[in-house]
């Protein structure tokens, strides 16, 4: 591919001053190498400060992620902190995962936030994201930021940016915020000297204050105590959750919990995994071959920035099976509800949230136990919204999406593994001192409610070319949506751009009631629920499928569990999305 005038003109500009020269020896070896299409990606565009901040790929170049397009987002977002919080010391927390260039990139922006005059409380050392939401109001700042990519491949970093609530920044401040990012045109307007006096590193105090929330979640301490050996196996996945899950689960009495010793150490090259993501079976492999050997009872694994949680547990035939994001949310709203009653706890103020993607069995547990439920669009600063707006009113008890991200009280505002695993263990030593599995818990479940069975194809389009295709292939289904889907007519159609909701057989109309996200959903005569959506963060179009087979107990689990399977992947065909 040519490189286009636009794109040179780009080139020539981080070839001269205001860039460093490791910089320009990056840029000057791939023109020599001829690398016109990876310069072409490079520079094709400026890396996009989203809704909820940057993430791309670590390297040279306006459409990668390096010191320069982070200054110029550091600043966009000091500028606007300035200007919103004006006459008012402004505080600001910073936290980093294990990636590379994770502390460095940390120590960038909190040096561009001192220079701008704000106080910063940066984390000595890696932290879980969770923990940055928490510290937020606990020092009472008025924003934050982390440093990951959550478990996107190691070639990837990012600025994930949240505002006083702890939640990561929405309407208007993400708009306002990407307005003051675009509004810097040179590298030139970045204030890089560091005021070191203005920064302050934290680490225990926080941690000691952060724990000691997570141990008040705790419903059933008298359970852990008898099952206090339960054999847990966990892995960080050479990420931040080795720093505060196994304190989380000491914490709440558990003494028998093995790590994975060669993923303990963090490590942004994530050596002994293709991907560090606990949704797919090769990155849990360790974990899985470790709890076989000491016959464990569960094995609990977090990403990099450990805000979403993998679980595996033994089947009625002794074999260790994933389960997956839907079930996980499920198997813990479950928990917390029927946990809550059986304590006396529960009340009529009580509700939970889970997203439009995630599996509908958490709104059927909800009205079970007589809670409220409601649905927010993909994303926890949504869940983190509605529980602002309802603050005072209602009070939050957990909420969840698909994507392995849960939620526990509301001392948090985003996705938390930390204390996803805690109540998770919890889970397994209340099923065990009844004598029972999380497996059979989550089959019983299923017999009570219906085998809801849900799968994901993420349909990766890299580059500039493939960012142009998921916008075809989004513009193609809402031109002309499938009359069918695997035989069954399609009876309504949810398009959350426009903020319609059409039933295609009466022609009537509804809104959707949440703000307008590049998502659709097609609804067929047999309830089935297909999603597409193109990722915010990733080079992606995605298709979420759920299904529901009836299930009148759990000796037909395996059965009905096929029947959804087969079910699912007629409907992937039909689709053609193989």
């Amino acid at each position: 591919m040519a490189l286009t005038p636009d794109i040179q003109q780009k080139i020539n500009t981080w070839l001269g001053s205001g860039y460093d020269a490791q910089t320009q020896a990056e840029i000057r070896d791939l023109q020599t190498q001829n690398q016109d299409d990876f310069l072409s990606d490079a520079f094709y565009r400026n890396l996009e400060f989203g809704t909820g901040g940057l993430r791309g790929i670590m390297g040279a170049g306006s459409n990668r992620m390096n010191r320069y397009t982070l200054g110029m987002a550091a600043q966009g977002l000091s500028n606007y902190l300035l200007q919103q919080f004006a006459g008012q010391e402004i505080k600001v927390a910073v936290a980093h995962d294990s990636r590379n260039n994770s502390r460095a990139f940390a120590q960038l922006v909190s040096d561009i936030f001192s220079a701008n005059g704000l106080t910063v409380y940066l984390f000595e050392d890696l932290r879980p994201t969770p923990e940055l939401s928490f510290t937020i109001r606990h020092l009472g700042c008025q924003s934050g930021c982390v440093i990951t990519a959550s478990h996107n491949p190691k070639e990837y970093n990012g600025f994930k940016v949240y505002w006083n609530d702890g939640a990561q920044v929405v309407a208007p401040h993400d708009q306002n915020i990407i307005r003051e990012v675009e509004a810097i045109q040179s590298v030139d307007e970045v204030k890089f000297q560091a005021d070191a006096s203005r920064i302050h590193l934290i680490g225990a105090e926080v941690d000691a204050a952060y724990l000691a929330k997570v141990k008040e979640l705790s419903i059933n301490p008298a359970a852990i105590q008898r099952q206090h050996d339960l054999k847990i196996v966990f892995t960080p996945i050479h990420g931040t959750g080795i720093t505060l899950v196994p304190k989380a689960l000491a914490q709440l009495g558990f003494t028998n919990v093995s790590v994975v010793e060669a993923q303990a150490t963090p490590d942004g090259n994530f050596p002994t995994v293709l991907s560090p993501n606990p949704e797919e079976k090769v990155a849990m492999q360790m974990a899985l071959d470790q709890a076989k050997a000491l016959d464990a009872d569960l094995v609990l694994a977090t990403d990099p920035d450990s805000d979403r949680v993998g679980i595996a547990v033994k089947n009625i035939q002794g074999e260790w099976v994933l389960v997956n994001g839907n079930q996980t949310a499920a198997l813990l709203t479950y928990y917390l509800l029927s946990a809550r009653q059986q304590a006396g706890k529960m009340t009529d103020r009580d509700f939970i949230v889970y997203t439009i993607v995630t599996s509908e069995v958490l709104g059927d547990i909800a009205r079970s136990y007589g809670v409220k439920s409601y649905q927010t669009l993909t994303g926890f600063k949504y869940i983190a919204g509605l529980i602002r707006e309802l603050e005072g009113d209602a009070t939050y008890i957990g909420g969840g999406e698909e994507s392995y991200g849960f939620m526990i009280g509301d001392f948090v505002r985003d996705k938390d593994a930390v204390s996803a695993c805690a109540l998770l263990a919890e889970m397994a030593a209340v099923a065990k001192d009844n004598g029972r599995t999380l497996y059979q818990e989550m089959t019983q479940m299923y017999a009570q409610f219906g085998l809801y069975q849900e799968h994901l194809v993420s349909l990766t389009k890299k580059g500039q070319r493939g960012a142009e295709e998921i916008q075809e292939m989004m513009r193609d289904l809402r031109a002309t949506p499938p009359a069918t889907i695997a035989g069954s007519p399609v009876v309504e159609l949810r398009d959350y751009k426009t903020g319609i909701i059409k039933n295609l057989r009466t022609g009537l109309e509804l809104p959707t009631g949440l703000e307008s996200s590049n998502v659709l959903q097609f609804i067929t005569e047999d309830g089935s629920k297909i999603s597409a959506r193109p990722s915010g963060t990733e080079p992606k179009i995605k298709f979420y499928f759920s299904v529901k087979q009836p299930l009148k107990s759990v000796v037909d689990f395996d059965l009905a569990s096929r029947l959804a399977n087969e079910k699912i992947q007629a409907i992937i065909e039909d689709m053609q999305l193989k």
